[in-house]
């Protein structure tokens, strides 16, 4: 294993490497769609909103009036481009999909954002994805040389293409032919000028739901954009099924062999937001029990418990009621800066963390303070963070991760960095915590995360969750990764 020289200090050389803002794992992207309603560009817009958290870089909508479709693309923030009247106006219809957008494949260019359109023989056909294909380069190569000419560098357009390019009759029938030819991780809303069609991998490794309002269909990432807009949740979409919403109402289809089920057990750790259920498991009471595990697994002697906001405020709570310690809001979090948006010198790049959180030094001054957040990428943000409370006073400084370590990239939507990035591959326990600068490192163990997930513990032949990002089990096969098959995409400059 490849060792990474540890730092003496973040204030020393290597300190012009840290990105702060990249020291995150990126959510996915988000999906909605809906069938039949009259206020359906409104409703997805609002869907979208609720599932904001999920891509940040991009959103868009595209609606079917009967005669056309309507799209609107932007980058940037749903409330920025999809609030006024006049943009939902120009989006008339009764059926609707929309995407937000975090790039996980495909650089962030107006051409990449999705929903993406094609017209097929057959009409019209939208497509929004999250996710990621790990054969999308091997399969945009073979279709390239067959003649396709691709108008983004995003997986999702080889579904399209491979949609476009079957000989089956029926639309659903050639849906189902391009998926059997895909590998990796996806949720699907897709929309026809009679159809609203919704897909989830075979594994269940993304999330979708299906709702209802007044009568109509909807799907969506997350039950959170079911509550917004005052939904009702009627169930999951089951891994490997394929729903068709039309006129005549729902079809459930299952074309691919029944294998159990594997959803990612990031979306409880970290992507959906807390009020969302997931699989019938509230996210919050998961994240609380993963703080109280921790705390079990991990007892400490300390005088408050400190969240770092917002990703550890839920564990926290767990790991103070089950430990007895008190829970304090050690870091203020200025909800308002959004990205750090001036680096251009050593001294102004040292406020990168301080711009987003505040130490409560009334809270942490002369204490011995329990640092939990949900995860360790590079590590950086953690060395900003451990240094803020000691520069508050903090008179020691225990720092708990509520998952286990991070070892292993993700290649199914998850935007981590390559192995030699993260901290937990590159260095043990005891060069993290002195990189980190903090008194103590602990982190939950991979059986404790499945406890607090209601299962006795991993089931290492039968695995109940994607968690290669800590085993380094890959649930399904890495094409592009295997195969050698990542080739530079040509990427053309592009006003947004």
């Amino acid at each position: 294993m490849k060792q990474t020289r540890v730092p003496e200090s973040p204030a020393g050389p290597d300190f012009e490497d840290f990105d702060l803002d990249g020291d995150r794992l990126r959510e996915e992207c988000g999906v909605f769609g809906i069938f039949g309603h009259p206020d359906a560009a409104a409703i997805t817009a609002l869907g979208l909103h609720a599932l904001q958290h999920r891509g940040q870089e991009a959103a868009g909508i595209v609606a079917y009036d009967g005669a056309r479709y309507n799209s609107e693309r932007r980058l940037g923030l749903v409330s920025e481009h999809f609030s006024s009247a006049s943009t939902i106006d120009r989006l008339p219809g009764e059926s609707a999909i929309g995407h937000v957008r975090y790039s996980t494949m495909g650089e962030t260019i107006l051409r990449n954002v999705q929903p993406l359109f094609a017209e097929l023989n057959s009409g019209g056909f939208a497509l929004a994805h999250n996710g990621n294909l790990t054969n999308g380069l091997s399969l945009r190569r073979e279709l390239v040389q067959g003649g396709a000419i691709y108008q983004s560098t995003s997986d999702t357009e080889v579904i399209l293409h491979l949609v476009a390019r079957s000989r089956r009759q029926r639309l659903v029938e050639r849906f189902i032919e391009a998926l059997r030819a895909i590998e990796g991780a996806y949720a699907l809303v897709a929309l026809s000028n009679k159809k609203l069609i919704g897909a989830r991998d075979p594994l269940g490794i993304r999330p979708l739901v299906l709702g209802e309002l007044d009568g109509h269909y909807i799907l969506a990432s997350e039950t959170c954009a079911l509550d917004i807009i005052g939904a009702r949740f009627v169930r999951d979409i089951e891994n490997g099924e394929i729903v068709v919403i039309s006129e005549e109402g729902i079809e459930s289809l299952r074309p691919f062999p029944i294998r159990p089920m594997r959803p990612c057990i990031f979306e409880y750790i970290y992507f959906a937001r807390p009020d969302s259920i997931v699989h019938g498991r509230p996210v919050y009471n998961v994240r609380k029990a993963m703080g109280a595990e921790l705390a079990r697994e991990m007892p400490l002697e300390a005088d408050v418990v400190v969240p770092v906001p917002d990703s550890g405020v839920p564990a926290a709570i767990g790991y103070a009621q089950f430990s007895g310690i008190p829970f304090e809001l050690g870091i203020i979090r200025n909800h308002y800066i959004g990205r750090t948006f001036i680096q251009p010198t050593q001294s102004i790049r040292e406020f990168g963390v301080r711009l987003k959180h505040s130490a409560n030094r009334a809270v942490v001054e002369g204490k011995r303070i329990v640092l939990i957040d949900d995860s360790i990428v590079r590590g950086t943000t953690s060395v900003k963070i451990v240094q803020m409370m000691r520069e508050a006073g903090a008179r020691e400084v225990h720092f708990r991760i509520s998952s286990p370590p991070i070892t292993h990239p993700d290649y199914y939507g998850i935007d981590t960095p390559e192995r030699d990035k993260l901290l937990a591959a590159t260095h043990s326990l005891e060069e993290m915590r002195a990189y980190i600068g903090c008194d103590s490192l602990a982190f939950l163990s991979v059986d404790g995360i499945y406890r607090a997930m209601g299962e006795k513990g991993r089931d290492p032949l039968r695995p109940q969750f994607t968690d290669h990002c800590f085993t380094g089990d890959y649930p399904t096969h890495l094409t592009d990764v295997s195969g050698e098959a990542k080739s530079q995409l040509s990427l053309l400059a592009e006003a947004g």
